[in-house]
Order: C-alpha cells, then structure tokens, then sequence
C-alpha cells in the first residue's frame, strides 16, 4: 500500500485512535533506498564479472571471478532488503490535527 493511500484501521491495532488511519512509509522507507543501491551497485559489478574478466584479472585474483561473485552477492542481498520492506512495512498512524495547528496531520509511528 503506498503511503497516498489511506488504508481502513484495523480495529485490532493497538494505539490507534478511532479518528486516524494507518498508513505505510511505503516507496521512502530507507530499507527501499539501501536494497535499491546495493542491487545497482550489484548489477553493475556483475556486468563486470561477466564481461570484463580478462588475463589481467585473472591474474589479480588467482582465477577467481571476484566482481561476479560480489556483485551476486550484493544483489541477494538486495532482493532480501527489498522483500523485508514488502513483508514488514514500517506502519504510520495518520489522523487530522486539531484547528489551528501548524501542520495539518498529525502522524506516529504505531
């Protein structure tokens, strides 16, 4: 669910006023951001691995294909960032401010 959308309260939910909605940080939780980076970076050194492992290479790193395994590596590690954020959202209790208020909602972590 993105973080535009208002989702129904669960009226299981613990803390949660019967005036506020729950919402999810969505496409700005930081565990989006890293997993996205990483994955980059990853796919970038697989490329490398892939395409760019000559003599010179190999004899650095005694046959061993070191940017096609750390950019595999990486990009697992991507996807696991990149499943947490889609099975644990980090949940925001949104509900209106009350009248006069500098910012008009009023948002907690829940």
């Amino acid at each position: 669910m993105n973080s535009s959308q208002n989702s129904p309260q669960d009226p299981g939910a613990a803390g949660v006023p019967a005036d506020a909605t729950v919402q999810t940080a969505g496409a700005f939780d930081i565990r989006t951001f890293i997993g996205a980076l990483i994955g980059l970076f990853g796919v970038i050194l697989v490329l490398l691995g892939l395409f760019a492992f000559d003599a010179a290479e190999v004899a650095k790193t005694d046959g061993l294909n070191a940017n096609l395994w750390a950019g595999l590596a990486m990009v697992v590690v991507a996807l696991a960032f990149l499943l947490w954020a889609k099975l644990e959202p980090i949940r925001i209790v949104v509900r209106e401010n009350e009248p006069g208020a500098e910012d008009e909602k009023d948002i907690s972590a829940l």
